[in-house]
């Protein structure tokens, strides 16, 4: 099953809630023992605009919808 959720603060740690319909189906009790698969979402707005290129992003388009 995949689940995204968001990281909280807890305590001095980091949690994740698993809702309890999800719990409840995948039979997830207290004390239970879960294996989590880690897939940070990247934020790339920070690297908009920085790389450099030979072309405008209008001839950019252009060649690319004539299939170049």
């Amino acid at each position: 099953m995949e689940l995204e959720a968001i990281a909280r603060k807890w305590g001095d740690s980091v949690g994740f809630i698993i809702p309890k319909d999800i719990a409840q189906k995948e039979k997830i009790k207290p004390n239970s023992k879960v294996v989590f698969e880690i897939v940070k979402v990247s934020d790339i707005s920070d690297t908009f605009g920085v790389l450099k290129r030979k072309i405008s992003g209008q001839e950019f388009k252009d060649r690319a919808r004539s299939g170049w």
